[in-house]
């Protein structure tokens, strides 16, 4: 993977800077008292929330490898969380920029940008999961090379988290509206992310996806595996990399990033 200078140090200058955050806080962002949600660095959501008054940042950078619209591409990535009930959040994600190899040339673009909510329905418990739904909508499509999975006008979701003893299960399902000239098509998804802790702050996830693709008649499926560590409660690191198992997949994504849930809430009771 060819990852451009400006992308690494972009990057860099993103971790560094929250991670100094995160460093200088006080007691307030101890272990019992704040602790991060992390949605990344998997393609499922958790359906449980982040904690309510507290922004989350969502951070990384993915390189990707052989694709049907591009030789590789490279982007930076960004989701904002804010729960505002115990029951209701919002999110913001974009994709501010993507260096793609298209072969013969290669382009500078901006991704696009989605705005979504996301609802619990049955809160969870130790022996029930907890259940919720999520809608997303672009609001700007950006100029950048798809992934295998494309991209959507309109988002639904279906979203399921539970515990097994200390194996921690997500998993979405998903439909999308896909739109190619005046043509809008339903894809559909599902997600299955195996998360395990190995030593301390140390874990580890596992996920398999599918995706339809409805106008290459194909399919998208994706195995990820990535170490995780929490470097404080409300700070998580990750990287690692996914694979396509088909033929109209991307072969290769590798990715890195962190997740920080600032310590400062926005409002008081």
């Amino acid at each position: 993977m060819r990852l451009p200078p400006t992308s690494w140090l972009s990057f860099l200058l993103i971790l560094c800077f929250a991670s100094s955050l995160a460093l200088a806080q006080d007691d307030q962002a101890s272990a019992g008292e704040l602790e991060a949600n992390p949605g990344r660095p998997t393609v499922s959501t958790p359906a449980t929330l982040t904690p309510m008054g507290y922004l989350q940042f969502e951070t990384g950078i993915l390189g990707a490898e052989h694709s049907g619209e591009f030789a590789n591409r490279t982007g930076l990535n960004e989701v904002v969380k804010l729960a505002v009930d115990k029951r209701l959040q919002f999110l913001v994600s974009s994709e501010p920029f993507v260096r793609s190899d298209l072969g013969p040339s290669s382009s500078r673009d901006a991704g696009g940008v989605s705005l979504g909510a996301q609802a619990v329905i049955i809160p969870g418990t130790e022996r029930r999961p907890t259940f919720s739904v999520s809608y997303f909508r672009s609001v700007y499509a950006g100029t950048a090379p798809d992934l295998d999975i494309g991209s959507s006008r309109n988002s639904g979701l279906l979203l399921f988290s539970f515990d097994l003893g200390k194996l921690h299960v997500d998993t979405n399902y998903l439909f999308n509206e896909q739109i190619e000239n005046t043509i809008r098509r339903v894809q559909f998804g599902q997600t299955l992310s195996l998360a395990h802790p190995i030593h301390g702050k140390l874990a580890f996830t596992a996920e398999i996806w599918h995706f339809t693709q409805p106008f290459l008649n194909s399919d998208a499926v994706g195995l990820l595996l990535a170490p995780t560590y929490a470097l404080k409660p409300n700070l998580v690191l990750d990287a690692g990399f996914q694979r396509g198992l088909t033929s109209t997949s991307t072969r290769w994504e590798f990715f890195a990033g962190l997740t920080y849930l600032a310590p400062k809430k926005l409002w008081q009771k």
